[in-house]
């Protein structure tokens, strides 16, 4: 890596791809907020938990209220579906006075990318039988690579070489196969958390590499 003067490589961006998405909580209380319990039943809220995307090997929580009528209510159990569901914060039997609500929450942590349905069921003393439904959706975990652009130097170019390390002062190895025909290259070999530094020179007609462009470092996101 020597010869010719290099201008330089400089980064455009540090790309990451994460999974996201909103998760809309569904709901059964009226305008002014309090959740409607007809006598002798057992009312659950929201009656719906759209959990959205949720990268594998994560996990997102979400609370269901659970509020008796006009009688006190014993829930005996509860019965859930769907991978990568579990619920905590309760424990069973529990006795919800009349009036009162109780509290649990339902996390979805998926194990694999696709979409995941599922629901949960509380059996009690109640009239009813009230049932809460899942949606969720799990995606790969985030993917980052790193982006770079230099600007061309002077001379007959027929591309260039990019070489990267872990520690500013090398070793450097060298990541295009062939010497890259654009001025910008993108490293998807790249892990979250860790450090890169980055050079490139210039190959031109002749065989000949420039010299080393300007070193530039980037810190991989965690997540």
């Amino acid at each position: 890596m020597h010869g010719r003067l290099f201008p330089g490589l400089v980064i455009l961006t540090t790309a990451i791809s994460v999974g996201c998405g909103g998760a809309r909580v569904g709901s059964n209380r009226t305008s002014d907020g309090i959740t409607p319990v007809a006598a002798g039943e057992l009312a659950a809220s929201p009656r719906t938990l759209n959990f959205g995307q949720v990268a594998v090997g994560t996990a997102k929580g979400q609370s269901v209220t659970l509020t008796a009528g006009d009688a006190s209510i014993t829930v005996r159990s509860a019965a859930w579906s769907g991978e990568g569901y579990s619920v905590s914060g309760i424990v069973f039997p529990t006795t919800i006075p009349a009036g009162q609500s109780a509290h649990l929450s339902v996390t979805f942590a998926p194990q694999s990318a696709g979409s995941a349905p599922g629901n949960i069921e509380f059996v009690s003393n109640a009239e009813n039988t009230p049932q809460v439904a899942f949606s969720g959706h799990g995606t790969q975990k985030p993917v980052h690579s790193v982006t770079l652009t230099w600007h061309p130097p002077a001379g007959a170019v027929v591309g260039y070489n990019v070489y990267r390390g872990t520690a500013a002062k090398g070793p450097y190895t060298k990541i295009t196969g062939s010497p890259e025909p654009n001025v910008t290259f993108t490293d998807a070999l790249v892990v979250g958390s860790e450090t890169y530094f980055y050079v490139a020179t210039a190959v031109y007609e002749d065989g000949n590499e420039s010299k080393t462009s300007n070193r530039v470092q980037v810190t991989i996101p965690n997540s």
